[in-house]
C-alpha cells in the first residue's frame, strides 16, 4: 500500500469555509481561531468593505442606505469567491449577507461549505450588549428578535449548523473542525 497516496486521499478537500449567522454569533472570533488552527487566512467581509469604502458599516448605512450597502457587499463577496484557489481561507460574513438570495446563490455555485453559527436570541442579544461595537439593535430586544427570526430561515440553508449557546469560541471552533473533518 502506498502510504503517500492514502494520506492524500484522506486530506480534506475543503479550501475555504464561510461563517454565517446573526450579530453576536461569534463569526469573527471563531473565524480567527479557525484560521490559526488550520493555518488558513481569515477574512471578515465587513472589514474588506470598510477598507474599500473608507468608512464604517454604520456610516455606509447612514450615509448611503442599505440598498447601496447590499450591492457593495455582494461585489465584495464575489471578489472573495473569485480569489479562492491556492490560499485556503475562512471568511466571516456580515449578519445580513447570507439573508440575500444572490449571495446564497454565489456561495452555492462556488460549492464552499457555509457554517451557520446559531444561538438563542437572548444569548446573542446579551453578547451584543457586551461588545463595544455600535449596534443600533442592541437597545431593542424585540426588533433584534424579529430580525433574527426573519434571517434564520436563510441561515438554516447553510451546509452546517453549529449551536453556540453556552459555548466559548474555542469549543465552537473545535466543533466546526470536527464536523467538517478538517
Amino acid at each position: 500500500m502506498n502510504t503517500r497516496a492514502s494520506v492524500r486521499e484522506r486530506a480534506p478537500k475543503t479550501q475555504a469555509l464561510f461563517l454565517v449567522g446573526f450579530m453576536g454569533a461569534g463569526k469573527s472570533s471563531v473565524g480567527q481561531i479557525l484560521g490559526r488552527r488550520l493555518g488558513w487566512t481569515f477574512e471578515d467581509l465587513d472589514e474588506r468593505i470598510q477598507q474599500r469604502e473608507g468608512r464604517s458599516i454604520e456610516q455606509i448605512f447612514a450615509e448611503s442606505g442599505e440598498l447601496f450597502f447590499r450591492r457593495i457587499e455582494h461585489e465584495a463577496l464575489r471578489e472573495v469567491i473569485a480569489e479562492l484557489g491556492n490560499i485556503p481561507r475562512v471568511v466571516a460574513l456580515g449578519g445580513g449577507a447570507f439573508a440575500q438570495p444572490e449571495n446564497i446563490g454565489l456561495l452555492k455555485k462556488a460549492a464552499v461549505p457555509t457554517v451557520f453559527l446559531d444561538g438563542s436570541v437572548d444569548e446573542l442579544f446579551q453578547r451584543c450588549q457586551e461588545q463595544e461595537r455600535p449596534r443600533p439593535l442592541r437597545r431593542d430586544l424585540e426588533l433584534f428578535r424579529t430580525l433574527y427570526e426573519a434571517r434564520r430561515v436563510h441561515y438554516l440553508t447553510a451546509s452546517l449548523r453549529v449551536d453556540t449557546s453556552g459555548k466559548d469560541v474555542e469549543a465552537v471552533a473545535t466543533e466546526v473542525v470536527d464536523a467538517l473533518g478538517l
